[in-house]
């Protein structure tokens, strides 16, 4: 479902924050991309998603060029950032239809899915209030919401749990479980390395834009935690 290949991006003076990146995501993966703040994770990501432009490596979802097929690759992708930055002057409902139209979205199916998802979040009755009066919380809330309504096939997120209540986390990763069984592919960048541990059936550690052990959780646990390789990954890179 997502195939990165040999992605690099460069910065100012030549730095590289994506130094030949490549990894496969499959369809009903959960797909873990860890490592330290600046290592790459959200460059990565933001090129993916089509957010940032790039000139080295290739990037594919479901088969379409993310640089020459951008439209067919956002069709099926849905992205949620590491903050979201959502139209204030909107009501929920308002911003979750606006979405929707782009998406060309069904009313029906529009409906059964903002009632599901809202109901599941416990922000139904908030719905017809401003965005601008929200929570860190309620707005990351909106968003994911905002993310599913599509159905995607790739759901891609960025340190999707800052910001979100015990039982909101809870929620959102039995949607994720949910999703996977159903064919869809989640690649997603945390901090948590219990959570990802937990959650994931696949992981990738990225240092200073470079991928340094990619693989199936078992392989790269070996019967140890996810903490413990990461951290013997790191320190075998120094």
């Amino acid at each position: 479902m997502l195939e990165i290949r040999n992605y690099s991006k460069s910065y100012k003076e030549g730095v590289k924050a994506a130094d030949n990146v490549s990894l496969t995501v499959e369809s009903g993966d959960i797909f873990g991309f860890i490592g330290h703040n600046g290592a790459g994770k959200s460059t990565t990501i933001r090129a993916v998603v089509g957010v940032l432009d790039f000139t080295d490596g290739e990037i594919l979802i479901d088969g379409h060029s993310v640089k020459d097929e951008p439209i067919e690759c956002k069709r099926v992708t849905a992205y949620i950032p590491d903050n979201p930055d959502l139209y204030d002057n909107l009501t929920g409902i308002q911003y979750l239809n606006f979405i929707a139209d782009v998406f060309d979205i069904s009313t029906t199916d529009r409906e059964a899915r903002i009632k599901k998802y809202a109901d599941l979040f416990e922000i139904t009755a908030s719905l017809g209030d401003q965005i601008g009066s929200y929570s860190h919380g309620m707005k990351q809330k909106v968003a994911i919401i905002s993310a599913l309504i599509h159905d995607p096939k790739l759901l891609v997120l960025d340190e999707p749990f800052v910001g979100l209540d015990p039982k909101a986390t809870f929620v959102l990763k039995e949607i994720m479980h949910d999703m996977c069984a159903q064919g869809t592919a989640i690649f997603f960048s945390t901090h948590v390395l219990d959570v990802a541990e937990k959650l994931c059936n696949k992981v990738a550690i990225i240092k200073q834009g470079k991928i340094i052990a990619s693989g199936t959780m078992e392989e790269l646990t070996e019967g140890h935690s996810l903490e413990e390789a990461f951290l013997e990954a790191d320190g075998n890179e120094k």
